[in-house]
């Protein structure tokens, strides 16, 4: 190994280390911060509702640990940019055209590229581990023989179809100028079916934290029970030609009375 190699992990001939105290504190204080043992209701939500539906409770604490492992790492990574840029900064000649005194030359490091290579796997690996847990959680279907409302979601440029079968297969069909309105019931569980008649699109409810590819000739599906009765948009999330930010649609979460009015306005044709 080179010799200038050897001295970037050597201490100082004071015994003092090359990296100074404060500096070492900077880096570690985000750590210290995110190890506190915050729990998920006592940090922000950070743009999204809390408890819409069962999926925000799952995906809330996925969307915050990814935020504080990016504060981390952007922290950390900040604070040695800059140290190296002070720390090793050209110094101020000290006669006018004297020579340019250069920092130490070092070849590599073994330990510290060891560190950068790992560090990152690290960081990914624990990020897939929640996100493939968490994704399998709310992909998950009720084993049939369990009740749940189904809604068959189509989606065409740039439309959406919501088709009822508790209504007879009645089916909604929205424009660009008149969206369409998918009423839920409150508290009870609901059943996405979706799929598309042309192009990939993509279903994006943002105060629900769920969106799902919708694609031709393949049914993909997500069920989840709405906790809050309100009014929320909805979005295509996949571009798909000219008119993609028309195609949009509204949801309404009612309670199950006023849902089941409106199924049976359906039936009647009155809705």
């Amino acid at each position: 190994m080179a010799k200038g190699a050897q001295k970037i992990g050597e201490t100082s001939s004071n015994g003092g280390s090359r990296v100074p105290n404060r500096a070492r504190a900077i880096l570690l204080a985000p750590l210290i911060f995110a190890l506190a043992g915050c729990s998920s209701e006592k940090l922000p939500a950070l743009g999204f509702p809390r408890g819409v539906t069962d999926i925000n409770d799952i995906s809330l604490s996925l969307w915050q640990g990814a935020w504080i492992a990016a504060f981390i790492v952007g922290a950390i990574t900040a604070v040695l940019i800059l140290w190296a840029a002070f720390r090793y900064r050209v110094k101020r000649r000290a006669n006018v055209g004297g020579p340019e005194q250069l920092p130490e030359q070092v070849s590599y490091h073994l330990p510290l590229e060891i560190i950068y290579t790992v560090v990152p796997f690290i960081i990914v690996a624990v990020l897939f581990y929640f996100t493939a847990r968490d994704q399998s959680t709310i992909t998950k279907i009720s084993p049939a023989g369990v009740a749940v409302h189904e809604i068959d979601v189509n989606a065409i440029q740039w439309a959406w179809q919501f088709t009822y079968p508790e209504a007879e297969d009645k089916t909604v069909t929205g424009t660009p100028e008149k969206l369409p309105t998918m009423y839920l019931p409150v508290g009870e569980r609901i059943r996405i079916n979706l799929t598309a008649s042309d192009v990939v699109h993509s279903i994006w409810i943002p105060a629900f934290m769920m969106q799902m590819q919708a694609l031709p000739y393949v049914k993909n599906q997500f069920e989840f029970t709405a906790q809050k009765e309100g009014t929320y948009p909805g979005f295509c999330n996949m571009h798909c030609g000219r008119n993609h930010s028309q195609m949009r649609f509204t949801v309404k979460v009612v309670s199950p009375a006023e849902y089941q009015n409106y199924i049976n306005a359906l039936k009647g044709g009155v809705a």
